[in-house]
Parts: C-alpha cells; structure tokens; sequence
C-alpha cells in the first residue's frame, strides 16, 4: 500500500525584511489556493500554527515575530526546509463589484491575494506607527495611523465611516484585530453594504475537530476564517470573547493580551 503524507515539504527560497518586526519567507513551491483560505505550518519539535498566504505563486508567508514559534521560524535560512498540511477553510468570496478593504496591522498579509484578484479596491491600512507599516510598494493605500507619524492621525475605522459618507461601495472586506473588524462590521450595517471579515482564533487542529478556535457556534477554521456579514450577525463572540489555550473563554482584551 502507497504511504500517504499529510504534510508537503516547502524550501525557502528567499527572506524579505519588510520592517523591524515582519519577514516574507518565499518558498520554491506553488500552493493552489483561494484568497483567505489558509495552510497549517508545521516545524518540526517546535509547534504547528495556521497562516495565509501573502503570495501564491511561488507561495510565501508575512509573519510578525511573536512567541516561540516565530522566533524559531526567524532563525530560518534560504535552503532551509519547512512542511504544511492545507489549504483548509471557506475564503473571500470574490465579486467584480465596487470594493473597499479595510486592514489594521498584520491583517494586510492576510488580505493580499484578495486585493489581487478585485479590481481597483480601495484600501485603507491602519497600523499604530510608521515603523509598522509594510506593502507600502506593493498595494496603494490610504494609511492610518495612531500616532500620526504617517497619513491620517486615528483609527482605519474613522476613515471608514468618513469615506461612505461621501463614496458608495458594494462590499468591505475587513482583515486585522477583531476590535477593529467588529467596528468596521457595525459601520457596514449602518450603511447596508455586505462584509466579509477574516477571523483569527487559536487554533489546533484546522479541520474542525478540536473546537479551540470556536466563535460562538462557529468553528473558524471550518466554517471560515472568513464569515460574511449574515454569520457575524449570529455569531454573539464576535467582538466580545475568545478562548484561551486551556479552554477558558475570555474578552478579546484578555485573548490580545495572552498572543502578544
């Protein structure tokens, strides 16, 4: 009987500092995969922990230093093997319509094949200072920030809702902190325009069998990540609690401040 392997072998082919705290780690390997899906990376005698894609073809992950994992992948060189398992879970559903996404820190890695397949979205980056940004090459944005080193001096949010009150869009797609992404779902509502947002829970399994990443009745990694806005309308945690690694289930200040 042919032995089947779960996880697929990736070799780094390149490593991008894009600032002081984020590196692109570009692979020899192509993945086929859907904006907002995501892939389970696995190092070896370390740990396993759920990414999006920055880039598809070859494929790359953009990945913030935070915790153990991270450090270890950091001390990565080109040549160097790594192994995933995936892709795994519902993605951005894709319209030619009028777009706007809005992205708050990491969020913008988690939104770049997305705003590669739509057709001149806007955009709206907010970071906490200039030192964090990255993709500013890449995409055209309008950025944010909370210190005012660069761009507009407040929240993503606030430029949200200053913009529709001007521009008419179709749809908002959302990716970042869920405090910011339950702002920005509140502010589609008021204006009756469809979102789809990318959540991020702490997650095991990525196949839905060991609820840790569960948002009310939802399993992130099974039924989203990405969750238009008629599940967020039912999913009650949304904005409000998470669960913690030994099952707790804590505010989002709380589950923030535990991934950090």
């Amino acid at each position: 009987m042919e032995k089947q392997t779960i996880h697929k072998k990736l070799t780094i082919k390149q490593i991008i500092d894009e600032n002081y705290k984020t590196k692109t780690f570009l692979f020899n390997e192509n993945i086929d995969i859907n904006p907002g899906q995501f892939i389970m990376l696995w190092l070896p005698s370390v740990d396993e922990k759920p990414f999006t894609l920055s880039y598809k073809n070859p494929a790359a992950v953009t990945v913030e230093l935070k915790g153990n994992f991270t450090k270890e992948l950091f001390n990565l060189k080109q040549g160097d093997n790594l192994f995933y398992r995936g892709p795994f879970g519902n993605g951005f559903a894709t319209y030619s319509k009028k777009a706007v996404v809005v992205v708050g820190g990491m969020g913008l890695a988690g939104v770049s094949l997305l705003v590669e397949s739509l057709k001149n979205p806007m955009m709206i980056f907010g970071a906490k200072q200039k030192k964090d940004l990255f993709f500013t090459e890449r995409f055209k944005m309008d950025i944010c920030t909370d210190d005012g080193s660069i761009g507009y001096k407040g929240f993503a949010t606030d430029k949200l809702n200053e913009l529709l009150k001007h521009e008419k869009y179709d749809i908002i797609y959302t990716c970042g902190p869920e405090i910011m992404m339950k702002t920005v779902f509140d502010i589609a509502e008021k204006y009756n325009i469809p979102c789809e947002a990318s959540l991020e829970r702490f997650m095991r399994c990525g196949i839905g069998i060991c609820g840790s990443c569960a948002c009310g009745s939802k399993l992130v990694c099974k039924d989203g990540p990405v969750f238009s806005s008629d599940d967020l309308r039912e999913m009650k945690d949304f904005g409000r609690y998470a669960m913690l690694k030994n099952g707790k289930k804590a505010s989002l200040q709380e589950y923030y401040k535990w991934r950090s």
